[in-house]
């Protein structure tokens, strides 16, 4: 059952993560009131001025939409505590503060109405806890009604929103998973949303990895989804934020993630009116318009089957190998290492055939024009017969392998 509804999130590959909460009306990133050390009551009271008036969440699926995007991941609630959802057991909210509305309801109905996968985010960890600090040594009956509290959130996420897709849990540190009741935890959730995504930051694996502001070099075993700030540092809104993500680091992204069939995350933190920074607006209409004459080469992918350093990056979707050509070789292209006869050889984005010749294990591709078609991520398709693999020698660099495979090479 659990590998039908990991099958989308393994075919997605690209999703929208969104950091938002009343620490926006500070400009100065997600964890102000802990980094800043400034007084919770004096924090708590600002929550009556987050009143987002241009939060248009239709907006937002749209533009995901269009950037080729999957899904999303909302955090309905972050370390601070500060909840976009309604809840009976806790007055700091936007429905009973500064909005008066239920900011994740609204999310998740209108990313639903675009044909968006849902996902929420949920810190465990709570700043307007005494207990969480002090921990269960130190104060067992305050942390024994903080984790009341949070299971008793959780499954109000779980019972009020319809179906989910993803619950992304945070915040863990530094208490075991023991401590958080997390194995009675996931047996509610999954009771209550049966077709439920889990990460693995619990402190138990859940159904996927979470690597951070990384992408895992090689394929895993298991699904995995890199979350990346589409800034240098800051994961909510920060006005002092001047570099970005440039397209073509997202899109050299998506290769790499495609070439190991995990999935990008990629966030973006709204302004205190709900507002999405302009600067990421363009960055995703720009990464739309490459998906949308490359997007076959990413989204479904499996992992490349040979080393291809050389060129840039490589990913497989049934018997055609994408060449995801990042560093542009000028008027030919050497491959080797596929062990598998090449049929033909075309560029994808406007499908120009291209000429070539295979002798073994290598294939020339001939004829290129001698500056790269897209500077971003050329991507070449190369139909094959049967499905596609790799030489021996190939299928592993050699630090990672059997040095032996290299013996015949290396006397030649």
């Amino acid at each position: 059952m659990l590998d039908m509804l990991q099958r989308w999130f393994a075919e997605a590959r690209f999703g929208l993560f969104v950091h938002w909460g009343m620490y926006a009306l500070y400009e100065r990133g997600e964890q102000v009131l802990f980094r800043e050390h400034l007084t919770p009551s004096e924090y708590c009271s600002r929550a009556d001025e987050f009143n987002p008036q241009h939060y248009d969440p239709d907006a937002w699926a749209a533009l995901a939409s269009r950037a080729g995007m999957r899904y999303a991941v909302l955090t309905a609630k972050h370390h601070d505590g500060f909840c976009l959802f309604d809840s009976a057991v806790s007055d700091f909210t936007s429905v009973k503060r500064g909005a008066k509305r239920d900011l994740v309801r609204e999310y998740v109905e209108a990313f639903r109405r675009a044909g968006l996968r849902v996902g929420l985010y949920y810190s465990l960890a709570d700043w307007q806890w005494p207990a969480y600090f002090n921990g269960p040594d130190r104060d067992p009956q305050g942390f024994a009604r903080f984790i009341d509290y949070t299971h008793a959130q959780v499954r109000e996420l779980c019972r009020n929103y319809g179906p989910l897709d993803v619950m992304w849990f945070d915040g863990a540190w530094p208490h075991s998973p023991e401590t958080w009741r997390a194995g009675e935890l996931l047996t509610m959730i999954r009771e209550l949303q049966p077709a439920i995504l889990i990460n693995d930051r619990t402190g138990l694996p859940g159904d996927f990895a979470t690597p951070e502001q990384r992408i895992l070099h090689s394929p895993s075993d298991r699904p995995w989804e890199s979350c990346i700030t589409s800034v240098e540092r800051h994961w909510g809104y920060h006005a002092g934020e001047r570099i970005w993500k440039t397209p073509e680091q997202v899109i050299h992204a998506l290769a790499q993630v495609a070439e190991g069939a995990g999935n990008l995350l990629l966030n973006v933190g709204p302004k205190a009116d709900g507002t999405f920074p302009q600067r990421f607006v363009e960055l995703l209409r720009d990464v739309g318009d490459w998906l949308r004459v490359n997007g076959q080469a990413v989204c479904a992918s499996s992992p490349g089957v040979c080393e291809c350093i050389s060129i840039g990056r490589m990913s497989v979707v049934g018997s055609t190998v994408y060449l995801h050509v990042l560093y542009w070789p000028g008027r030919t292209l050497h491959l080797s290492g596929l062990d598998n006869r090449v049929l033909s050889a075309r560029f994808l984005a406007d499908g120009w055939p291209i000429e070539f010749e295979q002798r073994g294990e290598h294939v020339t591709l001939k004829g290129l024009p001698s500056l790269a078609p897209d500077t971003r991520d050329t991507v070449i398709a190369l139909e094959v017969q049967g499905r596609p693999k790799p030489f021996a020698w190939a299928k592993e660099r050699l630090w990672q392998g059997d040095a032996s495979r290299m013996a015949d090479w290396a006397n030649s």
